[in-house]
């Protein structure tokens, strides 16, 4: 399998750090692609018509995108405990502290545009700080909510990957809070982690 892959991006990332913890990760070539959405990147918009990384090529089905698809996917292929709980409250758990953590890298990304990536005359400060609020809001959350006692799952590697893209980015930190950040220093030392460093810009 081929996976279309970016080095700064928590989307791919997260899905690079799941075949890691599946077994997986020498089952996949990964390719980098660059891609913006004022930048388009034939390739994968060959594959995918949002022109998005990840992107999971097989050789015997249709190309599979979306890191939550992917890994969903991946857990299909393995034989050990599954990364995404088959039932019961530990599933919805699990998919819930994903779509936060999908939300979280979302959310930055918009921060960027509105700091960063756009025209300064065309930034927009309400919108910026309605970001940062979000994030803030989303740390206070998980401060209170994250659960230390249960098995590795989905969710955790979906928020280990942003977290750690957040402080690549420089965006708004969440080491005020003791249980996340001492919960993220831990994760952060698996060796999927370590395989797997963020790196790069983007280019617009």
């Amino acid at each position: 399998m081929i996976l279309y892959y970016q080095t700064h991006s928590p989307f791919a990332r997260k899905a690079l750090v799941f075949a890691h913890e599946a077994g997986l990760a020498s089952c996949l070539e990964v390719v980098h692609h660059e891609t913006s959405p004022t930048q388009r990147n034939e390739r994968v918009y060959a594959e995918n018509p949002l022109g998005k990384v990840p992107v999971l090529l097989r050789a015997d089905g249709p190309a599979i995108f979306d890191s939550d698809v992917i890994c969903a996917y991946l857990d299909t292929l393995h034989d050990g405990r599954k990364l995404i709980p088959e039932s019961g409250d530990a599933r919805w758990h699990a998919l819930v502290l994903q779509s936060v953590a999908q939300g979280l890298a979302q959310t930055g990304i918009n921060l960027r545009w509105e700091t960063a990536r756009r025209p300064e005359r065309l930034r927009y400060a309400p919108l910026r700080d309605g970001f940062i609020e979000k994030i803030e809001a989303t740390y206070d959350w998980l401060e209170v909510t994250l659960d230390l006692t249960a098995p590795l799952h989905v969710g955790h590697i979906a928020l280990a990957t942003t977290l750690s893209w957040i402080e690549f980015r420089d965006l708004p930190s969440f080491r005020a809070r003791p249980t996340l950040t001492r919960w993220f220093n831990e994760f952060d030392q698996r060796p999927s982690m370590l395989a797997t460093p963020l790196f790069g810009e983007t280019h617009d």
